[in-house]
C-alpha cells in the first residue's frame, strides 16, 4: 500500500515541489501559447500517463509534438509527428537552465515559441528566465507525486464516469498545481470577482462561467500544509458550509471556501478507493441539492459507492 498510496509529507519535498511547480508551468504555458483555445482553460492542462504527465499534442503547422515529464527515466521529452525526440534529464537544476534547456529542445526540432515568462498562482513572479533559486529534484518524492497522482486519476474517472451532464477531463492545472475533475448544472453562474494572484481575471471569470462542483487533490500549499484532496462549488450554494461530508476527517476549510480531506486519512484507510469516492460523492450531492441542480437529469442511477 506504502506504493500504491505512498507518503508525501510536504516538509520533505518542498524545495523539490516549489521547483517541479515552475518546471510544470513552463511546460503548461508552451500548450497553452501553441494549442487552440477552449473556455475553462482546459487548453493549459497535462494528463496522467504510465510514467508521469504529458501536455497530449499541441499541433504545429503540419503535425504535433508533445511535452512529456517522465517520472520512472527522469527525463522531459519532447516527441514530434515526424518522428524526432528531444530529451534531458531531470535533476537538480534552476529554473533558469529549465526554461533554456527545454527552449532549446523544441527548436532542435523546429518548434519556435514565445511564453508568458512569469510563473502564475505563485507569490512571486520572478521570470522564469532569472530563476535560478529553486534548483531542487529529488526523484523519490516526485515520483512518489506522479504515483499519487496515478491513483487519483484512477479513482476521479471512475466518479466522473457517473456524471452524464456536462463535465471536465481528469485533468492537471499547472496553476495550483492541482489534479482535477469539474461538474457543471448547465446554467449560467454570476461573474467570478477575480482577484487570484497573478492570474488574470478575465482567466478566473472564464474558469466559472457556469456552475460548478470541483473535486481534486494538491501536495500542500499555503494554507494547507500538507497533501489533500478539496471539493467546492461555484456560487457556493447557501448551508455548504454547514453539510455533512463523509469521511468525518473532512473539514469546511473558511479561508479556501472548500472541503478539505487529508491524504493520509485516505492513503492509511484500509479501503483506499472507497473512502475517497464516499468524499468525493457526498461533497458533490451536498453541494448539487443545496443548489437545486437537477440530479435526475445529470447522474447515473445506482450507487456509485456501494459498486
Amino acid at each position: 500500500m506504502d506504493v500504491i498510496w505512498p507518503d508525501l509529507p510536504l516538509d520533505a519535498w518542498a524545495d523539490t515541489q516549489a521547483t517541479l511547480h515552475r518546471w510544470l508551468q513552463i511546460g503548461g504555458k508552451v500548450r497553452l501559447a501553441l494549442a487552440p483555445p477552449m473556455n475553462h482553460s482546459w487548453t493549459a492542462t497535462f494528463y496522467v500517463t504510465t510514467a508521469g504527465l504529458t501536455t497530449s499534442p499541441i499541433p504545429t503547422a503540419t503535425g504535433a509534438f508533445s511535452i512529456d515529464f517522465d517520472f520512472h527515466a527522469h527525463e522531459l521529452i519532447v516527441r514530434s509527428s515526424d518522428g524526432n525526440r528531444a530529451a534531458f534529464a531531470l535533476a537538480p537544476m534552476s529554473v533558469a537552465r529549465f526554461h533554456a534547456r527545454i527552449i532549446g529542445a523544441l527548436r532542435s526540432l523546429g518548434i519556435d515559441v514565445h511564453i508568458d515568462g512569469r510563473p502564475n498562482e505563485l507569490p512571486d513572479d520572478l521570470p522564469f528566465a532569472d530563476d535560478h533559486e529553486h534548483r531542487a529534484y529529488d526523484a523519490v518524492y516526485a515520483q512518489r507525486f506522479w504515483r499519487i497522482l496515478m491513483q487519483v486519476d484512477r479513482v476521479f474517472k471512475r466518479f466522473r464516469a457517473q456524471f452524464i451532464g456536462k463535465s471536465s477531463p481528469v485533468h492537471f492545472f499547472w496553476g495550483a498545481p492541482d489534479l482535477a475533475a469539474t461538474r457543471f448544472s448547465g446554467r449560467r453562474a454570476p461573474p467570478h470577482p477575480g482577484g487570484v494572484l497573478h492570474l488574470p481575471d478575465a482567466v478566473a471569470r472564464d474558469a466559472y462561467s457556469h456552475e460548478v462542483i470541483s473535486c481534486g487533490f494538491w501536495a500542500g500549499s499555503g494554507p494547507v500544509r500538507y497533501p489533500a484532496f478539496y471539493a467546492y462549488a461555484y456560487p457556493e450554494p447557501p448551508g455548504f458550509p454547514d453539510a455533512r461530508v463523509a469521511p468525518g476527517e473532512a473539514y469546511y476549510h473558511g479561508e479556501l471556501k472548500e472541503f478539505v480531506l487529508p491524504y493520509d486519512v485516505v492513503r492509511l484507510a484500509g479501503a483506499p478507493d472507497r473512502v475517497l469516492l464516499e468524499f468525493l460523492q457526498s461533497s458533490y450531492v451536498a453541494a448539487a441539492t443545496l443548489a437545486r441542480w437537477d440530479r435526475a437529469a445529470l447522474e447515473r442511477p445506482g450507487d456509485l459507492v456501494a459498486e
